[in-house]
């Protein structure tokens, strides 16, 4: 998470949405940067809202920040959590994939709160849903059109932006079968609809 204090802005960083890049293009001229733990570093909306937002307006009295955020296309963001966990650093790690396909790694992930932990990787649309008292993302950038987002910081910020690969997964062909791909768009349809309001 980044804070852009004078220009009442907060960037949530959604994993595995390219986010480390950002941070790493803008952490110098942010004025908080929360990289550890993961849990406050990928602090999803509702996190924000119970514990940030109270800090800001008690404590600074500021009630006008403005939220941002990036989201991936569903099937490619689970693929890049796929890969990621098929790092050598990952073997022998409960969280490894190593041992499944990419579509046993996916009918994992679809089977709610009984999914193995390799498979435990949230949701996007829950990430960022809204909270009851108004508090939502106000600048949410698909993933997929980089240009957009960058152009938006660079005129939010006042200053270019040069983004360089940072914690990029292994590269390999990856497939999911139609009816898997049916199941998956069933049962997250806010996930897809929420990115598909974004293109």
């Amino acid at each position: 998470m980044l804070v852009f204090w004078k220009k009442k802005l907060v960037f949530l960083s959604v994993p595995k949405t390219g986010t480390t890049a950002i941070e790493a293009a803008l952490a110098p001229v942010a004025d908080m940067v929360i990289s550890n733990p993961p849990e406050l570093k990928h602090a999803p909306v509702y996190r924000y809202n119970r514990f940030f937002r109270p800090m800001f307006e008690r404590a600074c009295n500021v009630d006008d920040m403005e939220l941002m955020a990036v989201m991936r296309e569903p099937i490619s963001w689970l693929a890049s959590w796929y890969r990621y966990r098929q790092r050598d650093a990952m073997r022998g790690h409960r969280n490894a994939t190593h041992h499944v396909s990419f579509e046993e790694f996916v009918i994992e992930y679809m089977k709610g709160d009984k999914k193995a932990a390799f498979a435990n990787v949230g949701s996007q649309a829950k990430f960022l849903e809204p909270r009851p008292n108004g508090v939502k993302v106000t600048h949410l950038f698909p993933y997929e059109d980089q240009p957009r987002l960058i152009r938006f910081l660079e005129e939010r910020l006042d200053q270019p932006i040069n983004l360089a690969e940072h914690n990029r997964s292994p590269q390999m062909d990856l497939e999911l079968s139609l009816d898997t791909q049916r199941k998956l768009r069933r049962k997250f349809s806010a996930d897809f609809d929420l990115h598909e309001s974004l293109l």
